[in-house]
């Protein structure tokens, strides 16, 4: 997960109506993921054939208030997975804004440790690659941190073509972490992303040296998610 700091008017053009641009310490931020779908299950059922798979994206965050209720939630600008049927049943349910593209990855661990996480996305000459270096073992999020703000989000949102706004739930609990300052991300960007997004993610991550707070490229576990149907929000 690398994170990088942005001018919320590059967000606003793509923010859902009815939600707002979330920020943590008045800064506002763009993820770029790469993580895997294991055991995938659909309506209780597994996905036969598309149980495991790669998948890349890049999101913002956001906020809805719902009365006295502040859901802290996620918008995707770019959803990459190798399925085919995977992205259409994502853009068919969710409009989201799923891409095909060839992927692998490799996860390297040393005595039972995680020592590197890899990700490629898009086949040659237009592969890119995302990588992380991670030593010792995961550590527990600290209520409050950026880190936290970054990983522990319970909502989605996506714009519909009609001008209107879904929302689902995402329910997981909390996840550890890696922290890590050796990173690598590489290759032909623009054949994924259009600008300003190609431009920022070739710059360098926001990185704090914040002893009490988690730098923002990390490595997360994982755990069993649940992702709920969609509503259409008023």
């Amino acid at each position: 997960m690398l994170n990088y700091e942005v001018n919320p008017r590059v967000l606003e053009p793509h923010l859902p109506k009815g939600t707002e641009l979330d920020s943590f310490g008045g800064r506002h931020f763009i993820s770029l993921l790469g993580f895997l779908f294991l055991d995938t299950h659909v309506l209780g059922m597994p996905a036969f054939f598309h149980r495991d798979f790669e998948e890349v994206n890049l999101r913002f965050y956001v906020r809805r208030k719902v009365g006295e209720e502040s859901r802290a939630g996620v918008v995707f600008i770019r959803e990459m997975v190798p399925l085919p049927l995977v992205a259409e049943m994502a853009k068919l349910t969710y409009n989201e804004p799923y891409r095909t593209v060839p992927m692998k990855h490799t996860l390297a661990e040393k005595e039972g440790r995680l020592q590197r996480v890899e990700y490629w996305f898009g086949a040659a000459p237009d592969e890119c690659r995302l990588a992380m270096d991670v030593e010792g073992a995961p550590q527990e999020m600290r209520e409050g941190s950026q880190a936290e703000f970054l990983s522990h989000r319970g909502w989605g949102y996506t714009k519909q073509r009609d001008g209107g706004t879904i929302e689902y739930r995402v329910e997981h609990p909390r996840w550890r972490i890696w922290p890590t300052r050796n990173w690598s991300l590489s290759g032909p960007l623009g054949e994924f992303y259009d600008e300003p997004f190609r431009t920022i993610l070739t710059e360098d991550p926001e990185l704090t040296e914040d002893p009490e707070t988690l730098p923002s490229a990390l490595v997360a576990d994982g755990s069993a998610v649940t992702v709920y149907f969609p509503e259409r929000i008023a």
